[in-house]
């Protein structure tokens, strides 16, 4: 395991790195800032990024991590273990958390957890984040949320004006395929036409989800679909 630790105050993050160097962490960078710190994870590529959540601008970090360095999982470090701050945290990206009262045992079984795809937390935690999945499973979802990134792929194409045939040519696909994928994206945005369906990409930019979570096919450009649908 290869950790970065991003903490603004210099005598609590070399002690920290001192601290588990003895446990049998390696610890390849350290940083005084955040915008220090996304240079020195792009630059080093640790497994774990190790964040002092009391400094300014921490969750904005959190995010700049996980849009840029998405394979580094962030643990937030000195977490009121409230439900307002463990969720606005795990909303931001983080994999992980350590209390503010938490030891250096805690802190150590949080990052090996982490580093297995685990995560330490209270059971009180735990039923917020279950009410909060419940909460979101009852909002309706917006119209192009409901489309899958093959169908996101075909609209923009739609918008571009090719037909079924083109369409089924640039993505190396069958036309019968194309066919389907246009009756599902109708269906789903509730709409007749393909130009009804292809306004959505202007006028119906909704909800969508975050540009990093598109995987798009490489002989795709989605550059426009990914800058919220403007040419």
């Amino acid at each position: 395991m290869r950790i970065a630790i991003v903490v603004d105050i210099r005598l609590y993050r070399e002690g920290l790195a001192q601290a588990l160097a003895r446990e049998g962490i390696e610890v390849v960078a350290t940083a005084a800032d955040g915008s220090a710190g996304v240079a020195c994870v792009a630059s080093t590529q640790p497994d774990i990024a190790l964040l002092d959540m009391a400094m300014l601008d921490s969750l904005s970090t959190v995010r700049t991590l996980a849009a840029q360095a998405p394979q580094v999982r962030v643990v937030a470090l000195g977490v009121p273990e409230t439900d307002g701050h463990v969720l606005a945290c795990i909303e931001a990206g983080v994999a992980g958390y350590v209390p503010r009262d938490g030891s250096l045992e805690t802190l150590v079984a949080t990052l090996m957890g982490v580093d297995r795809g685990e995560v330490l937390c209270s059971p009180r935690i735990i039923g917020s984040l279950f009410r909060r999945v419940a909460e979101l499973a009852t909002q309706p979802q917006p119209p192009l949320e409901r489309l899958t990134v093959r169908e996101l792929e075909i609209l923009e194409l739609i918008d571009q004006g090719l037909t079924n045939k083109e369409i089924a040519r640039r993505l190396c696909i069958e036309l019968s395929t194309v066919k389907n994928h246009v009756h599902n994206i109708l269906e789903k945005l509730q709409v007749r036409r393909r130009a009804d369906a292809a306004a959505w990409m202007v006028n119906g930019w909704r909800g969508r989800r975050r540009p990093e979570d598109l995987e798009p096919h490489p002989q795709t450009n989605l550059d426009r679909l990914i800058h919220g649908g403007r040419r």
